[in-house]
């Protein structure tokens, strides 16, 4: 399991308004795609630099292509990184905050200490 994978795939689709819409329409895709192109790359730099080992884990994966924001925070993806871009995917269809309360609403089982988030 790779925290700082995870972290880096919402960070980095969160920040490119194309791969917000394509992650929301397409999921597995968009997943599969990022993983083989992007996840080895070091972050926010394309110039063909890049490792070999990282990949998903299963369950990493799995939670990323039904956008299970809960499963996420139990991988201890950030928060913030998941909220941030699950706005941007999800609010237009949803009330004023209303999606934002639901993300809460979801999370509010876990007591403290929450799953580390460190990377």
């Amino acid at each position: 399991m790779s925290k700082y994978l995870l972290n880096k795939f919402l960070y980095t689709v969160d920040r490119d308004p194309e791969l917000v819409e394509r992650y929301r329409e397409d999921p597995a895709g968009t997943v599969s795609w990022w993983e083989a192109e992007r996840a080895n790359a070091v972050l926010n730099c394309y110039t063909g630099e890049a490792s070999t080992w990282l990949r998903f884990t299963d369950e990493e994966r799995d939670a990323l292509t039904t956008h299970d924001h809960v499963k996420l925070f139990e991988l201890g993806s950030h928060p913030f990184l998941t909220l941030t871009l699950f706005i941007a995917m999800f609010e237009r269809d949803h009330g004023p905050l209303e999606y934002q309360i639901a993300y809460g609403r979801r999370l509010q089982h876990f007591d403290l200490p929450y799953p580390d988030i460190a990377t």
